[in-house]
């Protein structure tokens, strides 16, 4: 008995799955800042103009999602959780930056969808402890991020 033939796009589709970094949330291969890159971000995000600072902290949000990633694959669940809870206080930042004109909008938008789809990723392989946290970072980026389209749209 024969197997069914696949179709190109059947098979184009899972190549393109497979091999995702992003299908899988983080690799060995991905940049995770470290302490000092963080810092200098946080720095530079206090220092800008009221206009940047909203795409500054999408950068900041999303770099520690990419820190807590690894912390949860290195099993410091703590310290990951503790990462999601700075990353959703940052998150809350973007929002008040919001209310003013920003620049750079709508690349802080798809870095924000971004980060909320590696939270999903992460979210699908956590332990039940830790959903809690990365549930309510990726409600909170939700929010943001719908904050965020409904401001482009209003331009």
């Amino acid at each position: 008995m024969r197997a069914p033939a696949l179709s190109l796009s059947t098979v184009l589709a899972a190549a393109v799955l497979f091999s995702s970094p992003l299908a899988w949330g983080f690799h060995a291969k991905d940049h995770v800042p470290d302490a000092k890159q963080l810092a200098e971000l946080q720095a530079k995000a206090a220092a800008a103009t009221p206009r940047d600072q909203p795409w500054l902290y999408a950068e900041i949000v999303h770099s520690m999602t990419d820190i807590a990633t690894a912390q949860f694959q290195a099993g410091q669940d703590q310290q990951a959780a503790a990462t999601l809870r700075q990353a959703q206080g940052y998150a809350g930042r973007i929002r008040v930056s919001l209310l003013r004109d920003a620049r750079r909008l709508q690349q802080a938008e798809i870095l924000v969808r971004h980060t909320a789809f590696r939270l999903r990723q992460l979210l699908l392989g956590a332990s039940l402890r830790d959903r809690p946290t990365l549930e309510a970072t990726m409600r909170q980026l939700n929010q943001v991020q719908s904050e965020m389209l409904n401001q482009f749209l209003e331009r």
